[in-house]
């Protein structure tokens, strides 16, 4: 494919360890990516990466806070590379504390980010696709909305509401060849979780060795784990899968 004929994907989060690699899984799948993040040098460090032989990516950074760059995140993919077919909301932040160690900007930051941009992105995408043939949104959730742990109520309450409000597009929109689902990972190797065991006094190494034995696959997951599921939940082979959560876990429970 060459062109218009080349599918486009918005992925958030598009800087961080989990983004990158989606975005490389669907550029290595004939895909153009349309990358939204907060960090604008890391957007420009995928490009530069991922674009040697052709522009495969385009970055657009901003923060998620604000709705109007959830929406024009999406305007912006369908003038870039003239279509829309994929949307991955990857993005979110982990906050940590039970409900008296959690603040009000700790509580209308989590559900700004984790939460509220999706709205704002699937409202934008849902509107274009409808019109344009169909398409697939992947949310990314989490196990810990599914089963909540201990010591995360903003966290887990966001994403909980994440993977509730995935399964009402899918239902309500499947009609329109829009196939809306979630995936649900837990532990997963990333620079974010590496910086979370620091700023706690851990040494990230012995934390992830430890985190492993806990897992019955033998390991946490990689971003390239994730990466697979929403591709395959993107592409054809996942034709008949909509609202629904798919949990991505080394068959791990929550606690």
């Amino acid at each position: 494919m060459s062109g218009i004929d080349k599918k486009t994907a918005v992925i958030t989060g598009a800087a961080g360890g989990i983004g990158q690699a989606i975005s490389k899984q669907f550029v290595a799948n004939g895909f153009r990516v349309v990358g939204g993040d907060a960090d604008q040098v890391g957007l420009d460090r995928l490009a530069a990466e991922l674009n040697r032989s052709e522009q495969t990516v385009w970055g657009k950074s901003g923060d998620l806070r604000n709705k109007s760059y959830c929406e024009e995140l999406i305007a912006y993919a369908v003038q870039a590379t003239g279509r829309l077919d994929v949307l991955v909301n990857n993005a979110g932040v982990i906050t940590r504390g039970n409900i008296l160690e959690t603040t009000d900007d700790d509580w209308e930051r989590t559900f700004d980010i984790n939460l509220k941009s999706i709205f704002y992105t699937c409202r934008k995408a849902i509107a274009h696709m409808k019109g344009h043939g169909g398409g697939a949104i992947v949310n990314i959730a989490s196990c810990w909305g599914l089963y909540p742990g201990p010591g995360h109520a903003a966290y887990c309450t966001s994403k909980a509401a994440v993977a509730a409000f995935s399964k009402c597009l899918g239902r309500d929109h499947a009609g329109d060849s829009i196939r809306v689902n979630a995936v649900c990972p837990n532990e997963v190797n990333t620079p974010m979780l590496r910086t979370g065991f620091e700023k706690r006094g851990f040494d990230p190494a012995t934390a992830i060795a430890d985190l492993n034995k806990t897992v019955p696959l033998g390991r946490i997951a990689e971003p390239e784990d994730i990466a697979d599921t929403v591709y395959f939940l993107c592409s054809d082979a996942a034709r008949y899968i909509a609202g629904t959560t798919v949990e991505v876990n080394g068959a791990k429970p929550v606690y």
